[in-house]
């Protein structure tokens, strides 16, 4: 209410459906958290990664349960998770895998003590959770383990970032062609331009600037990125409509849960694992 008593008019929420404010301070907040760990002592990033992910499975899991009565196996998906981050810093590769087959047994065996209703259902929503949150996740974590590992993260964080942020604008400026109606009636086709202009611009200048990198290995690198960035936004979206809910959470204020603000993220770090260690060798 202002001064002369007359009542404040109600707030609009803005054409994403989210409050804009919140948004931005919160993703300010966390992508100083992340910068500053990269640039500081870049193992830390594993530490931050390490502890998304287990909210994000968490999230996930507590989701599948309310929405569909689907039981993931929490205890062998969270500790196999952690496994597969931590172990992917001295073992690599072989340390993720290692650890994503054991917590897969885990799953399969800490199922029994529920009994036979349901076992094929919740086994496979416990491996589903185990591979599309830690296993993703762990691939960004392998990203700092050389010496330019700081880089390299940033790299695909900003290309990701970059992506959203394109996809958000030209979206809501220009958005008018529905790209899949039936997943996610926002996203359009304008939009996806958006990302592609400012994922590929964030690719070209980070390679260039941060890895030494011909800017056309930046140009691959960001196209790749937006692609696999805006599959993570439909598969997410895809989950949700699944499961008949809005958000995966509410620790995030404007944004809903982690789980919500990693699904671009997830299915882009492998690839950006891939493709940088492939055009730019450590």
């Amino acid at each position: 209410m202002s001064a002369d008593g007359i009542p404040d008019p109600p707030s609009r929420p803005s054409r994403a459906g989210r409050d804009l404010r919140a948004a931005i301070g919160v993703g300010v907040v966390l992508g100083a958290a992340v910068i500053l760990s990269l640039l500081m002592v870049r193992f830390v990033f594993i530490g931050i990664a390490a502890a998304a992910a287990l909210v994000s499975t968490v999230e996930l899991a507590q989701a599948v349960r309310r929405a569909a009565g689907i039981r993931v196996s929490l205890v062998p998906v969270l500790v196999g998770g952690q496994a597969m981050m931590w172990l992917s810093w001295p073992f690599g590769l072989r340390g993720i895998l290692i650890s994503f087959t054991i917590t897969v047994l885990g799953c399969l065996v800490w199922r029994f003590r529920d009994g036979v209703d349901g076992y094929v259902r919740d086994v496979t929503a416990s491996v589903f959770t185990a591979a599309y949150v830690p296993l993703f996740t762990a691939f960004a974590a392998m990203l700092v383990r050389p010496e330019d590992g700081a880089f390299r993260a940033l790299v695909f964080l900003i290309c990701v970032v970059a992506s959203d942020t394109g996809g958000y604008a030209f979206g809501v400026l220009f958005g008018k062609h529905p790209m899949a109606p039936v997943i996610s009636p926002k996203k359009s086709w304008e939009g996806f331009g958006g990302s592609m202009v400012g994922g590929v611009l964030a690719g070209v200048l980070s390679v260039w600037l941060m890895l030494d990198g011909q800017w056309w290995m930046g140009a691959l690198v960001g196209a790749a990125l937006v692609c696999s960035a805006t599959i993570g936004d439909l598969m997410e979206s895809v989950i949700k409509r699944d499961l008949g809910i809005k958000d995966m959470g509410n620790l995030l204020p404007g944004h809903g849960g982690l789980m919500d603000r990693m699904d671009s993220l997830l299915p882009s770090a492998p690839l950006a694992w891939m493709m940088l260690f492939w055009l730019i060798p450590s």
